[in-house]
């Protein structure tokens, strides 16, 4: 597949909120679309809605770079998912976060950069967010029902990034994306099947997945060590985790080597040395 530019990125400017938040629990308790289609419809509208009310960046470097690596995972997509016009917000928030939704929706707290130390780390985030949405895990944790409301509040500090006002405005986004599954949290086998497909798509487009492993000892190390026992969380531990991404090398690493043989050889060029160019 040829190499297109496909993430549209929205790093400065706002659009205008385009309609109230407010969530409705009789709603929020059984699923509310009939199709792919009415997900991503929504997706649209809570991506739109979080663009209104959070800071976005506009560090030209910063948005270079991640856009970059961004675009080298996005085109090694196969169809529906290679079809998608991808679009991408880098929001202005401290939190250790990025997300995906339904319909090549992709936000990334500029925060992730602090865990995320090279090109290779980066693409392995993206590649896992974006696996997500190629797994169509949306559709499975909307099947679940309604989010918790201190779920919620959870979630959105994490998107306001401790920031009072930035945290208001991501629950209002939350409380209502909850009834359609796009907000909800991913289940430990959802994250670990996300581990895997993510590690295949940045090896494809040439990031090396070994660097993963790092990755996820920054996150820990960001979380100041304290994540919750394995049993009592969604995602698995870090130690698993890691375990678990070494076993796939034996997969990720042909596809590396072929992907740099066949001149995949992404050089995204991170914002402090453009800084010293």
């Amino acid at each position: 597949m040829k190499s297109r530019d496909l993430v549209k990125f929205l790093a400065i400017g706002a659009a205008a909120l385009a309609s109230g938040c407010a969530g409705n629990s009789a709603a929020q308790d059984e699923p509310l679309w009939a199709s792919r289609a009415d997900m991503e419809v929504e997706s649209a509208k809570q991506f739109a809605e979080m663009k209104a009310s959070m800071p976005l960046i506009t560090d030209r470097a910063t948005i270079d770079y991640i856009a970059c690596v961004a675009n080298a995972v996005v085109n090694v997509l196969e169809p529906p998912y290679s079809d998608y016009e991808w679009e991408m917000a880098i929001f202005e928030v401290d939190a250790v976060n990025a997300f995906a939704m339904p319909g090549g929706k992709i936000g990334v707290m500029v925060g992730i950069l602090k865990a995320a130390q090279n090109q290779h780390q980066l693409a392995a985030v993206i590649g896992h967010e974006i696996a997500h949405v190629t797994l169509e895990h949306s559709s499975e944790r909307a099947s679940r029902g309604k989010l918790s409301n201190v779920g919620i509040q959870v979630a959105a500090v994490l998107l306001g990034g401790g920031h009072s006002g930035a945290t208001y405005t991501a629950y209002e986004a939350l409380n209502q994306g909850a009834a359609f599954g796009i907000m909800l949290p991913f289940g430990r086998k959802q994250e670990s099947e996300a581990d895997v497909i993510g590690l295949q798509y940045m090896a494809m487009a040439g990031f090396d997945p070994r660097q993963a492993v790092p990755l996820w000892q920054n996150m820990n190390e960001q979380s100041g060590g304290k994540e919750p026992a394995e049993f009592t969380s969604t995602h698995p531990s870090s130690e698993r985790r890691i375990e678990d991404l070494i076993s796939q090398w034996s997969t990720t690493l042909p596809m590396y080597n072929d992907a740099l043989e066949a001149g995949h050889q992404p050089n995204c060029v991170e914002p402090d040395k453009a800084d010293a160019k």
